[in-house]
């Protein structure tokens, strides 16, 4: 069999020329998309096309593989990630096309007709739900519509919406960043889950501080900052204690549950002295709303909640290991009649096993991996579309009208289709060429500044790949190899990877098409990136202080249990 050994230092065995080198297929997207105007599925074009070119020119990539990875991170970006948005979208048609979202909206106002209490409501707690629940571009997807139905401009909504969804998603999709980073480092599960609940919940008290402030500005904001406070504080309680004492699978769930119960408590007793709206929305505007506004019955309100309380059903449903291993034919051993049919899995030709990582970016020499899986029924876009046609036959429409529904709602991303999987190619290309271990590398080469600079790197891991377990993956044998070389925790590395990456989320090429997607702003995307780029790097910067902290000034944070552990 063919293989290839990856080579980290190509240029002149410098490994910060080499990072420069290999920083330059991410500099080419976000150039073009966030300051060049371009549009996203040229610009995620361009990217690919300087990654293929420097991979096979510089770091001596055959081009058999690197065209195999290119088409293995396009496939994944159809599916799971672009059949979530088609999932979503579709969701949010039908409860559009049967009026039934204005009913949504107006009980929504109804608790509170302040859009930062809103915003609270829906683009932190509800979207923490969703993360929690299913992750992969979801939340920013489905808060992104929402918001929309809501009245909130499409740009501020995408850009919103991805600054909301961070300090969860360490522990989304039921904890599968950090189940997968303890399986990759070797390290206990339990204590990363800890040591990330001890750094994440300060962010989950700051992010809705920051959300407001982003919105409304910092005047604006203290007028709810006791919202606020209820809304923050009362997740970041709740994901210390689920963390640190029952694991990371339902950090999330459980969370946003506890956050969305407080607030609307909260709303109870206590209201803003004044209601804040958009200048686009006018005061006459805002009465003539008011007077439209139609008394709903409760049964109204619930019909209209109704796909949306299927929703989180289904997406909590698809995620339950137990339930996921019935729908892809049955765990080894008690196999059902779906095996073989609802998952469907087979080697990339010519990649799986053929590229071989080498130290210091692994522990030991090993092959990488390429298997395609095409799980089309746990899929959680499967779980969306499903939700969509029971909730579109309930709510009164014909099969003939959720086909037409589907067709539009694809008709109206297909572009958006294209640009995702462009930018999933770009990312398993920078994978399997090695390009992101260079940039890894570079960053662990900062000595005593490593725990500040460990979160960036699985910043920058996620900014590549759009996912945080894809970052630990990548960075978190590099995070450990670099820690124990300094003398540092590795437990600690490991977890500012995950940690710091939840920042890189809104800035990922991945994220920025969803949410423009969802936001109806194909076309804008850089008007996105431009709007949460600076949020992204400052929030994470904050992290890699943390860190740093907790590394040299505040050890005593670093669970007990680790030190044991690591003796």
């Amino acid at each position: 069999m063919f293989t290839w050994t990856q080579v980290y230092t190509p240029v002149f065995g410098n490994v910060l020329l080499s990072a420069l080198v290999a920083a330059i297929p991410v500099i080419v997207l976000l150039g073009v998309l966030g300051f060049g105007h371009v549009k996203a599925h040229w610009a995620a074009i361009l990217g690919l096309l300087s990654s293929l070119t420097i991979a096979i020119l510089v770091y001596g990539m055959p081009a058999k593989l690197a065209l195999a990875s290119a088409g293995y991170g396009a496939a994944f970006g159809l599916l799971p990630i672009g059949w979530i948005i088609l999932g979503a979208i579709f969701v949010y048609d039908i409860t559009v096309k049967t009026g039934d979202f204005e009913v949504v909206k107006h009980s929504i106002s109804g608790i509170s007709d302040d859009r930062r209490i809103q915003l609270l409501l829906i683009g932190f707690s509800f979207g923490a739900f969703i993360e929690g629940a299913a992750g992969f571009g979801t939340p920013v997807a489905i808060s992104g519509a929402m918001l929309i139905g809501l009245g909130f401009r499409p740009l501020k909504a995408a850009i919103l919406a991805l600054i909301g969804n961070t300090a969860p998603v360490a522990y989304g999709a039921l904890g599968i960043p950090i189940i997968t980073l303890a399986k990759v480092t070797g390290l206990d599960e339990m204590a990363l889950s800890q040591m990330v609940g001890r750094q994440l919940p300060i962010f989950s008290l700051i992010v809705p501080f920051w959300l407001i402030w982003a919105m409304a500005g910092r005047k604006k904001m203290m007028e709810v900052w006791p919202a606020c406070l209820t809304c923050g504080l009362s997740f970041a309680i709740t994901q210390f204690v689920v963390s640190n004492f029952v694991g990371p699978s339902l950090v999330d769930i459980i969370g946003s549950v506890v956050s969305m119960g407080a607030t609307l408590l909260l709303m109870k007793f206590w209201k803003p002295k004044t209601t804040w709206h958009f200048e686009h929305e006018t005061k006459e505007g805002r009465q003539a709303d008011a007077d439209a506004r139609p008394d709903q019955s409760v049964g109204q309100v619930v019909k209209a909640w109704m796909p949306w309380a299927l929703l989180c059903v289904f997406v909590f449903a698809w995620g339950y290991p137990p339930f996921k291993d019935f729908l892809n034919g049955g765990a080894k051993g008690s196999e059902n009649f779906l095996k073989g049919i609802s998952l469907i899995s087979f080697a990339v030709p010519f990649l799986d096993k053929a590229v071989i990582k080498v130290p210091p970016v692994v522990i030991k020499e090993a092959a990488e991996g390429a298997v395609y899986v095409l799980n089309w029924l746990s899929a959680t876009g499967t779980s969306l579309i499903l939700v969509g046609i029971i909730s579109g036959l309930l709510l009164g429409l014909s099969f003939g009208e959720l086909v037409s529904t589907f067709m539009n709602t694809l008709k109206r991303i297909r572009m958006s289709l294209l640009t995702i999987s462009a930018m999933l190619a770009l990312g398993f290309m920078t994978r399997y060429s090695g390009l992101d271990a260079t940039m890894g590398l570079a960053f662990a080469s900062t000595g005593f500044l490593f725990p500040f600079f460990s979160p960036l790197l699985g910043w920058l891991g996620v900014a590549l790949t759009g996912s945080d377990t894809s970052s630990n993956v990548l960075f978190g044998g590099l995070q450990k190899i670099s820690a124990e070389a300094l003398g540092i925790n590795p437990i600690l590395s490991c977890a500012a990877n995950s940690s710091g990456g939840v920042m890189g989320k809104m800035i990922d090429a991945q994220s920025i098409v969803v949410a423009g997607v969802a936001t109806g702003q194909q076309g804008h995307e850089g008007e996105i990136l431009r709007g949460v780029f600076w949020h992204s790097i400052a929030l994470a910067s904050l992290v890699g202080v943390v860190v740093f902290l907790q590394a040299y000034v505040l050890p005593w944070m670093i669970p007990a249990v680790v030190t044991a552990v690591i003796k």
